[in-house]
């Protein structure tokens, strides 16, 4: 009999596709990474099913497919299964579904009768289009890791956020104070609080029925006369943002700071950030804003980008180097 040891695998180069959903970013992960985006077709019929053809061959290289799958969500979510078929099909040595924001990861669990646990199958549709690894940022719950059997990377930007306040506005706050916006991110936001040295609070607040809105009951912590630091992983329609803003300003909190990973904003969600009286943003890249959300928003945000901190897993990654060491873990 032959034995054949299937743990040695050999990878070609880096190959780099993006989807639609995010190009500029992967265009910068491309920059860092001083690679090309590959080249690919997406068209999208008349009846909207969509079709993917590569401009040149993968075949046996250890490719990275790049694509956030904020909205438009289905589209984008079956154009990354789409991609990585293609790719399956193409004879691609290693495929790595890089998904900075993925998406249905608030549906994680049964916490009622008869509801899905969409997260999960988003796991399985990954898995099965072919992807042999996958990337991601600061999903919602971290029990999403247990969903996949294949290996993967999951990631936090929050220390991108951590450093830039540290940094560039530290210096200019009163008594600053973080205030988690809600007791399902307390243990994360608790991390925020240590890494920049700073107390913390908590909002507690309980949510009625299955729409996205939840009323903010009290504060837990003071605030008073203190510079406020909102940490949240997303920000959706902005509703808990807007009471947690409201609620820190009723208990006499000076300035207020927004600080989460993922922007994404929708419906009326980036006019809502606008209106709110805060002193300023900091968010990432990981869902693109678009011209029209970045109106109600321009002077008053700064966007990180997480180009590099992808680009150095994917380097690592395809390298077999610890990835753990950026972090000093």
């Amino acid at each position: 009999m032959h034995h054949v040891n299937h743990d040695l695998k050999v990878y070609g180069g880096i190959k780099l596709f993006a989807g639609t959903g995010s190009p500029e970013l992967g265009q910068k992960i491309a920059d860092y990474l001083g690679q090309p985006v590959s080249g690919r077709e997406v068209i999208e019929f008349p009846n909207e099913n969509l079709f993917v053809k590569l401009s040149g061959s993968a075949r046996g290289q250890d490719v990275y497919v790049i694509q956030t799958t904020s909205s438009p969500v289905h589209r984008n979510l079956m154009e990354l299964l789409i991609m990585i078929q293609t790719l399956r099909l193409d004879s691609a040595a290693r495929i790595t579904a890089v998904v900075p924001y993925l998406c249905y990861g608030r549906s994680d669990k049964k916490d009622q009768p008869r509801v899905p646990i969409t997260a999960r199958l988003v796991a399985d549709m990954l898995e099965v289009a072919g992807a042999d690894r996958y990337m991601t940022l600061d999903p919602h719950a971290g029990q999403v890791q247990g969903f996949f059997s294949i290996p993967g990377d999951v990631l936090t930007a929050s220390h991108l956020l951590v450093e830039h306040i540290n940094k560039n506005m530290r210096a200019d706050m009163k008594d600053p104070v973080v205030v988690s916006v809600d007791l399902g991110f307390a243990k994360k936001g608790r991390n925020y609080a240590a890494d920049m040295d700073m107390p913390i609070a908590f909002i507690e607040k309980r949510r009625h029925g299955n729409d996205a809105k939840a009323e903010a009951v009290t504060l837990i912590g003071d605030v008073n006369d203190r510079d406020v630091i909102i940490v949240d992983d997303e920000v959706d329609t902005g509703g808990s943002i807007a009471q947690a803003v409201n609620l820190v300003r009723q208990n006499g909190a000076r300035d207020v700071y927004l600080a989460f990973v993922h922007a994404i904003l929708s419906q009326n969600g980036a006019e809502r950030l606008g209106s709110l009286p805060i002193k300023h943003i900091i968010t990432t890249d990981s869902a693109p804003l678009t011209p029209e959300k970045m109106k109600y928003l321009e002077g008053r945000i700064t966007i990180l980008s997480i180009a590099p901190l992808l680009g150095e897993v994917i380097k690592r990654a395809h390298e077999g180097r610890s990835v753990g060491e950026m972090f000093n873990e």
